[in-house]
């Protein structure tokens, strides 16, 4: 493995923990971490169809508001420019039983700020139940 090679791995790791942790409640429902996390001129579209300005992504996940648990592999990782990298993955929540439901193909773009990494824009995109989340 070439030090470009463990470069890459380690952007990935790196990038696969930051984006994942968008999905733990207990981040979501620290709004100092996600305004870290997120960058200012964020936007998502949501597997909803419907657009996410990171106001509405902010003012949404509140205390009050529980995502149900998620789980997520599949990654992949795309260098676009010096300081902007491509992430992509599969993921899919867990009911009580621990069956998975609600697939979902997801892509962040991920840009190096004074602050650390931020998503600049997601995208979740519904895809069919049975993808190998290995």
């Amino acid at each position: 493995m070439t030090s470009l090679d463990a470069d890459r791995v380690s952007l990935l790791e790196a990038l696969r923990g930051l984006d994942t942790e968008l999905h733990q409640n207990e981040t979501r429902h620290i709004r100092q971490r996600m305004e870290a996390l997120l960058h200012p001129e964020f936007v998502e579209f949501g597997r909803s169809g419907r657009r996410y300005t990171r106001e509405e992504v902010l003012e949404e996940f509140g205390p009050d508001n529980q995502l149900p648990p998620v789980q997520s592999g599949q990654f992949g990782l795309i260098l676009l420019a010096k300081h902007v990298a491509l992430l992509t993955y599969v993921s899919a929540h867990t009911d009580a039983k621990g069956d998975l439901y609600r697939y979902t193909l997801r892509s962040s773009i991920w840009v190096h700020t004074k602050v650390g990494w931020q998503v600049r824009f997601h995208q979740g995109t519904p895809t069919t139940g049975g993808a190998d989340l290995a």
